[in-house]
């Protein structure tokens, strides 16, 4: 994970929204989740995910709950709401046409 490139501004809000759309999750579970999906190559600073949590509550992204996990620790559990699913497919949709265009200028060969 020392290797993973730093994550592009705005882009941890909608990576912690997408592993949210599958189920509720604790802090740790999403950062498997996100380490996981990405092979290894996203990696996430505990400081900034739980920066970013507080940050899309407040917004009404997600809301939150105490509930004990599966080896009965008791833990803050995130849930996407409907705003957060919302910006996730405006953004998400935004943000794979900036990266479809970068990966088309970047493969372009001098003629």
């Amino acid at each position: 994970m020392g290797d993973s490139p730093p994550l592009l501004k705005g882009t941890l809000d909608l990576l912690v929204l997408k592993a949210l759309s599958w189920e509720p999750m604790h802090g740790f579970e999403i950062v498997s989740w996100l380490e996981q999906r990405s092979h290894g190559c996203v990696g996430v600073d505990d400081g900034a995910l739980y920066y970013a949590l507080h940050r899309m509550e407040e917004r009404d992204l997600i809301e939150s709950e105490w509930r004990l996990t599966p080896n009965n620790r008791k833990a803050r559990y995130y849930r996407i709401r409907a705003a957060g699913r919302a910006h996730l497919r405006t953004e998400g949709a935004s943000l794979e046409r900036y990266a479809r265009t970068l990966a088309d200028i970047l493969a372009l060969r001098p003629g």
